[in-house]
């Protein structure tokens, strides 16, 4: 019936199942590659895959590999790194930002570089962020390698001119002091510098700039146990003193001074540990103004080696 909506047209009938169109992709799938063939050793079924795998069961465990502690440091800024050019510190590589605003600063650390024939990269400013860690790098930074420590059998040495003399620092962390006690080493005829591997300063950057030149001549020997090593030293006929404010002997009174002598120097909130005071042959005071609590562990090693030197004269 006219404009009857109800109304259905003819639908043919078909006992097919499935569609009816087309082939819904299957063919071409089909068509198309299934990449390369597998090497015989990763096919299951195949021959050479039961050998590979009985090798591999064979084989021995392999060990990780060790990591070396030591790592090279960042120097970023543009200050810092004239600084640490300006002292000599040992660079390996210099990175400079392209299109630097090269003022007076950039110009000396390329004129230092160039006469050191320290490598220079020009390194986009992501790179240098991230090598920098995202430091504030002014579009300059310097790599420092790492620090080659010495052996502290190398102090024991009976063939080193003079009367012996060491210094071993007991929990100090302030790069700056351990800097200030090498150069103090050097000035007043001392042979090397002790420092423990854990909870102490090591030989970073900062370290080599306040030593001002004196750790290219000053060995610093790195030891995994302190107390160890003082023993060590005992038994090769050293005397070991350590430096607190509750001394037996005060320091003008000090008669192992013309001995081979090994000098701690603890840490000036805590001073010396329990294990370190008891492997000392005598604990030495300072005589100081009562207004003073403490002296800073740098000037405290300096005061020491100059009067040990001056007795030793």
């Amino acid at each position: 019936m006219a404009g009857n909506s109800q109304r259905r047209g003819a639908v043919r009938k078909s006992s097919k199942k499935g569609a009816t169109v087309g082939s819904g992709g299957q063919r071409r799938r089909g068509l198309e590659g299934k990449g390369p063939t597998p090497k015989a050793s990763d096919r299951p079924n195949h021959k050479a895959h039961k050998f590979a795998k009985a090798a591999a069961k064979n084989a021995p465990a392999r060990r990780p590999q060790r990591r070396d502690k030591a790592s090279s440091e960042m120097v970023a800024g543009r200050n810092a790194v004239v600084e640490a050019l300006r002292a000599d510190i040992p660079v390996t590589t210099m990175y400079v930002a392209g299109r630097v605003d090269a003022d007076d600063r950039v110009r000396e650390a390329l004129k230092i570089a160039g006469e050191r024939g320290i490598p220079v990269l020009e390194t986009p400013r992501g790179e240098l962020d991230r090598l920098t860690d995202n430091a504030v790098h002014q579009g300059l930074a310097i790599q420092v390698p790492p620090y080659e420590y010495a052996h502290p059998g190398d102090f024991v040495d009976p063939e080193t001119p003079g009367i012996p003399l060491v210094v071993a620092l007991d929990g100090i962390t302030d790069p700056r002091n351990l800097g200030a006690i090498i150069r103090s080493v050097a000035a007043f005829g001392g042979h090397g510098v002790v420092v423990p591997a854990r909870r102490s300063v090591g030989m970073t950057a900062s370290a080599w700039k306040t030593s001002a030149g004196a750790a290219a001549r000053i060995p610093v020997a790195q030891v995994s146990n302190l107390n160890n090593a003082l023993k060590d030293f005992k038994k090769a006929g050293f005397f070991v003193i350590g430096l607190d404010m509750d001394g037996d002997v005060e320091l003008p009174d000090l008669e192992l001074a013309s001995e081979p002598l090994v000098i701690v120097v603890g840490s000036e909130g805590k001073g010396l540990s329990r294990l370190t005071s008891e492997n000392c042959d005598q604990i030495v005071s300072i005589p100081m103004h009562a207004a003073t609590e403490s002296l800073n562990a740098g000037i405290a090693a300096g005061v020491t080696l100059y009067e040990v030197a001056r007795r030793r004269r």
